[in-house]
């Protein structure tokens, strides 16, 4: 057996009521605690900017592309399908989905209540799976082989401002000229918490919009491109950009809804702080713990150098004790905050106002990668702060500490 290593372990066990017991249980509960906050943290971060990414994307796509027009009215210039960005899939690996749309202004109204929305006319070709996870009342719209569905869905804002509910039947008259006017019917309510789609987007079939502008059925407002990984977004856009033709206009997301990406940068930044911050607080009250170890030993060490034992033998004492507080603070930080990152995520405690925060409960995004780093960055860390106080060590004379009580 490592005599070093037995040695340490008889200390733990020995005088548990010491001072410097009572001590290590402070570090090891805030070790605990620092860990625990972290992992909460990255949790929540990661939860927040995912889900907020993921209700924009699955309404406006990762890359949006239309025809050049100096108009900034929701409708478009229309462009033909027979585009090169329609089969960019097929030329372009980093593309997982491309989608048609156009967009047609009007005016809601019932017996009661008017209201300005737009409508998103989508096709069948619409990537339903993003979309779906913001339905919370009815279904999707039947976009079968008619000559247009006039299923529609709205927001939950909208049908609580215009008291509809499901299978309600709705006027909306379009801004043209002449003025048009279709019966529509609510088969679906979805709710993102994002004002920008939830006060004003409606979602209906696209071939209703193509007939209402008088457009061919190959004519579009235009496209929305998916990514299959949104770290690689700004190279995509630019390679379609590259191949697209002149007169179409690209737009990332990221451009778009750029006060929402830049809120979630800060929150990068926050975090990081708060990071530090704990680390700093974790690292001195783990060297706190181990001058006060080393000095409630100080006879001891006297006693061990009297023997022969040298500094680097006795050193690794005091850190096999430090790194043994260092790795029950761990366990229990592991312990409770993946816990309670798990009771968040199963059973929403914590609420929150979706109006301010887009979404009704405080997200939760497990990443096992980032737990392990946090782990392994604060052992390493700490680890190597504990080599701060051993070095005290090398400065005590035996004959002294054998008189030193």
């Amino acid at each position: 057996m490592n005599l070093n290593y037995f040695i340490s372990k008889r200390i733990q066990s020995e005088n548990r009521k010491s001072f410097s017991s009572i001590v290590s249980v402070i570090a090891i509960i805030s070790i605990a605690i620092g860990l625990m906050l972290m992992i909460i943290s990255f949790a929540i971060l990661d939860g927040f900017k995912n889900k907020i990414k993921d209700k924009i994307i699955s309404f406006g796509s990762h890359i949006q592309v239309t025809r050049y027009d100096i108009n900034n009215s929701y409708e478009e210039t229309p462009v033909n399908k027979n585009s090169f960005v329609y089969h960019s899939k097929d030329s372009i690996p980093g593309i997982d989905h491309v989608q048609v749309f156009s967009m047609k202004a009007g005016l809601l109204k019932t017996d009661e209540e008017v209201m300005g929305v737009v409508l998103k006319g989508i096709g069948k070709d619409f990537y339903v799976n993003k979309f779906r996870p913001n339905i919370v009342k009815g279904d999707f719209i039947d976009l079968g082989d008619s000559l247009y569905s006039s299923e529609i869905l709205i927001s939950q804002k909208i049908a609580d401002k215009m008291k509809l509910d499901l299978n309600d039947t709705v006027s909306m008259y379009f801004v043209q000229d002449p003025p048009r006017f279709r019966k529509l019917v609510v088969k679906g309510i979805y709710a993102t918490g994002l004002e920008e789609f939830d006060d004003l987007m409606i979602l209906g079939d696209i071939r209703l919009n193509q007939r209402l502008n008088n457009w061919a059925d190959t004519m579009v407002g235009g496209f929305e491109i998916y990514v299959k990984d949104f770290n690689q977004l700004d190279a995509i856009a630019d390679e379609v950009y590259d191949k697209m033709e002149y007169e179409l206009q690209l737009e990332k997301i990221t451009d778009k809804y750029i006060q929402i990406f830049d809120w979630l940068k800060l929150l990068n930044r926050n975090v990081l702080i708060f990071l530090i911050l704990i680390l700093t607080v974790a690292c001195f009250n783990m060297i706190s713990t181990l001058f006060i170890m080393i000095m409630e030993r100080t006879n001891m060490i006297g006693v061990l150098k009297a023997l022969g034992a040298n500094n680097n033998q006795i050193q690794s004492i005091f850190l096999y004790n430090g790194v043994i507080v260092l790795a029950k603070g761990l366990f229990f930080g592991n312990l409770f905050g993946i816990g309670f990152c798990l009771l968040q995520y199963y059973f929403k405690i914590i609420p929150l106002d979706e109006e301010n925060y887009y979404m009704s409960s405080v997200p939760i995004e497990l990443d096992w990668m980032v737990i392990a780093g946090l782990n392994l960055m604060t052992f390493i860390l700490i680890t190597l702060v504990l080599t701060i106080p051993v070095m005290v060590v090398s400065r005590i004379h035996p004959i002294k500490a054998i008189k030193f009580s």
